[in-house]
């Protein structure tokens, strides 16, 4: 009886570590996509899991709800952190670099911007 209670327990491990793993790897694929598709340079080659909640689905099962964090520069020389939410492996929820976005590089240190030299 031990044994079998054991075998379940594994068995439940292995499926909520295998979902997490499917997660973050779905999780990559939209952070690196939403970096190219804006034109910017995704740092680190990876997504970091931030949180992870439960919520109720569309069919009344509840499910799990994972955050993940991911990190992305315009120039090479700035870092700007990006945010992802999946309910299972739909996008509910991101925030991060856009295509078409315009940096707007900030004046050298000690000039004003309506300055007219």
């Amino acid at each position: 009886m031990q044994l079998i209670l054991l075998m379940i327990a594994a068995a439940v491990v292995f499926g909520l570590w295998n979902s997490a793993r499917a997660a973050a790897e779905r999780a990559e694929v939209l952070g690196r996509n939403a970096c190219h598709a804006a034109g910017v340079q995704w740092l680190d080659q990876s997504v970091h899991a931030t949180g992870m909640r439960v919520y109720r689905r569309e069919d009344g099962w509840l499910g799990l709800e994972r955050t993940f964090r991911f990190d992305y520069s315009h120039d090479g020389t700035d870092r700007h952190a990006g945010r992802l939410v999946l309910r299972g492996d739909r996008l509910v929820s991101f925030t991060g670099p856009t295509a078409g976005a315009q940096v707007i590089p900030l004046p050298p240190r000690g000039r004003d911007l309506h300055s007219d030299d």
